[in-house]
């Protein structure tokens, strides 16, 4: 079947778990594989990190604990999978921010534009007291928090013109992921926001569909949107991370041993993440910067933040958000 992609519905990425669940339960009905889903390829760093937790729990349980990965959204979107998961049908999943903002208001709080100034501040954030609260706040939905991993530092590109201030913006049909958020974060700059799946970005910045979007430097490279859009302006105004997450379920069979050995095995595999992230990027600048991309610092993201105050207002409700907002303002590095 080469050259063709399956895509599953939601009640076959079900049936599908069920059915591997069920087969790699009756040999060892205790000690069955660890099943993970990652919409991300084979090779991806979220997917080698998960490998790596993987390695290190069959290494420190002595051969109990493994991990079974279905990378390249085999099993279906990542709202399917999240989904899957909250039933117990799927063990571990690596998911974007997104899908969990609509069950856990805590979790969009990561995701604001301008929060966070630098992948250093995100990281030292995110890897204390700030992130373990919103990880905990999982629990009450089915599912356990393990980490983060970094998405990287995302920055608008266009067909038309280097972006220096909000008013560049004004009038662009910039693409946008199929979230509320993104879409207020781009009305409020002037911009028309175009929700749409990344696989179709490319094409719809040669056909002109849309004028421009917005991604890090892996994405922007690896998809080829470079060739269609020569512009690209390093405003970094969203460093959210990604969540691996373990099913509720799954979580209560382990003991309070082996829940210690999965937890600890997930925080060790993020410095590895880190390390295959940060070479991807550099690796991606490389190729952008060869292309003949004009690439663009912007020297003044006050007009921006300023930009985002109603957009904040709109998503930071409880007092909860809140206060781990503060609490990320206040670790921001001193300029």
């Amino acid at each position: 079947m080469s050259g063709t992609t399956f895509h599953m519905t939601r009640r076959q990425s079900l049936l599908a778990i069920g059915a591997t669940a069920a087969l790699t339960a009756c040999g060892e009905r205790s000690g069955r594989d660890l099943l993970s889903a990652d919409s991300h390829p084979d090779g991806y760093p979220t997917v080698e990190a998960v490998r790596e937790m993987g390695r290190l729990l069959n290494e420190r349980s002595g051969g109990r604990l493994r991990i079974k990965m279905y990378a390249g959204g085999q099993l279906g979107s990542e709202r399917d999978t999240l989904e899957i998961t909250t039933f117990g049908g799927l063990d571990l999943n690596r998911v974007n921010l997104a899908p969990l903002n609509s069950i856990e208001p805590l979790t969009t709080v990561p995701a604001l534009p301008f929060l966070f100034s630098s992948t250093a501040h995100m990281r030292a954030a995110l890897d204390g007291p700030v992130g373990d609260r919103i990880l905990d706040s999982l629990a009450p939905h089915d599912l356990i928090g393990l980490c983060f991993y970094d998405s990287g530092e995302r920055s608008f590109y266009n067909t038309r013109k280097p972006i220096l201030t909000p008013d560049d913006m004004l009038g662009l049909k910039i693409r946008v992921p199929n979230s509320d958020l993104y879409v207020a974060m781009i009305k409020a700059l002037g911009a028309d926001a175009t929700p749409m799946s990344l696989g179709e970005v490319y094409q719809a910045l040669v056909q002109g569909v849309i004028d421009g979007a917005e991604n890090n430097w892996p994405s922007f490279e690896s998809g080829r949107h470079f060739e269609a859009a020569p512009y690209y302006s390093l405003t970094r105004h969203i460093i959210a991370p990604e969540v691996l997450v373990m099913s509720a379920s799954r979580w209560r069979k382990l003991s309070d041993a082996d829940k210690t050995l999965v937890k600890q095995a997930a925080r060790d595999s993020v410095p590895y993440m880190r390390q295959l992230w940060d070479a991807r990027v550099e690796q991606s600048r490389a190729t952008i910067m060869a292309s003949g991309v004009e690439v663009n610092e912007v020297s003044d993201l006050s007009a921006f933040q300023e930009q985002m105050r109603p957009v904040w207002d709109r998503f930071v409700k409880t007092d909860a958000q809140k206060e781990l907002v503060a609490a990320i303002e206040k670790m921001r590095p001193a300029s």
